[in-house]
């Protein structure tokens, strides 16, 4: 793809569907679009920074809403697929884990994908409260727009050789760090 095309607001509106697509289906690289525009930004000067953030915020909380919304009107059982032992275990740990704290677990499971799923999926069918959860959800989905946009920004800062390295670097270090965190919650929880 050419780089042009990165830099027009095609590319900030592909991110967003991308990222409202990654609300449902983890294997849509919602991550790695906002990271990679992140790079381009700060490397190219378009689209501006704040648009991406801005974007991918709004994108991010209305997949986690659309989600919410699911488990309020749907449940959590009535599909096939939501009562494969896997997912009922995933749904359980959701709800322990909303009983402990709705705020926090709000805005560690944006940094999770399929934990994002499932904690919004039992928000909605616990019937949480919906401003609170919205407002909770726009604030996570904000900062997590931030982080990865960020990251990609700083590495094209630091690495020499334009946007395209500095969209496949920021890629990796992205996805090192999340494999960072992921190994470190899991040693955490033993």
């Amino acid at each position: 793809m050419p780089l042009d095309l990165l830099s027009t607001p095609w590319a900030l509106a592909v991110m967003s569907l991308l990222v409202l697509g990654d609300a449902f289906f983890v294997v849509i690289p919602g991550e790695i679009a906002v990271t990679a525009l992140g790079a381009i930004s700060a490397s190219s000067g378009t689209p501006p920074l704040w648009a991406v953030i801005g974007c991918a915020g709004i994108a991010a909380a209305a997949g986690d809403a659309a989600c919410y919304l699911i488990g309020r009107t749907v449940g959590t059982e009535r599909w096939r697929w939501m009562r494969a032992a896997r997912v009922q275990q995933a749904l359980a740990w959701a709800r322990r884990r909303l009983d402990t704290g709705t705020a926090t677990v709000l805005f560690t499971a944006r940094f999770v994908p399929f934990a994002r799923l499932a904690i919004n999926l039992v928000a909605g069918a616990s019937r949480i409260h919906p401003p609170r959860y919205l407002a909770l959800v726009f604030l996570a989905a904000l900062g997590w727009a931030a982080y990865q946009a960020s990251v990609g920004a700083l590495v094209a800062t630091l690495i020499p050789g334009g946007p395209v390295a500095a969209v496949l670097v920021s890629i990796v270090v992205a996805v090192g760090l999340g494999a960072a965190i992921d190994l470190s919650t899991r040693r955490l929880r033993k």
